[in-house]
């Protein structure tokens, strides 16, 4: 199987590149990627728990779904893909906001991203992809940012950045 490839982009998401995503997080280097939100009607976020399998953050709590555009893929077209193939489903995305971030972690990757964060709408269960996804659960999004305090160590590190720096833009109470 071929290895999928990141955009690799500067400091203003301009593609520069693509990269095998290994060799990319092996060496640091900045690539696109998106974090998908989903609420449901009690304003409530599906976190999903990363499978014990993954080759960083296994079995942390995270945003619904996440991961990498394709060469040529639009972000809200990459968030509704990875949603279906992650959670096995597919609703409206809209984008927020975009960051920068830089993690690295104890395996020697590192996640450096300009992640788009994107919110959607849903009120079902997902059929969770079990290569993917460990668990999943509807939270509030005030016990999340308690439980991120009191927690942190089971929570991915861009979830933590998002709801420190990017609150605003996820909490769609109106």
């Amino acid at each position: 199987m071929l290895e999928e490839k990141v955009i690799l982009v500067d400091e203003n998401d301009n593609q520069i590149g693509l990269m095998p995503k290994m060799e990319a997080h092996e060496k640091a280097l900045l690539h696109r990627a998106f974090s998908v939100f989903i609420f449901n009607d009690n304003n409530e976020l599906m976190l999903q728990q990363r499978a014990s399998h993954k080759y960083h953050s296994p079995k942390l709590w995270t945003n619904t779904c996440c991961s990498h555009q394709r060469d040529g893929e639009t972000n809200i077209k990459a968030g509704k893909r990875r949603l279906e193939e992650e959670m096995g489903f597919v609703t409206e995305l809209e984008e927020k906001t975009s960051f920068m971030y830089k993690a690295p972690f104890d395996n020697g990757l590192t996640e450096h991203e300009y992640d788009h964060v994107m919110v959607g709408h849903y009120n079902d269960d997902p059929k969770i992809n079990e290569d993917e996804v460990m668990d999943w659960k509807w939270m509030k999004l005030d016990d999340v940012k308690q439980d991120i305090n009191e927690n942190p160590q089971i929570y991915t590190a861009w979830f933590k950045i998002i709801f420190e720096k990017f609150y605003e833009f996820i909490n769609i109470k109106k």
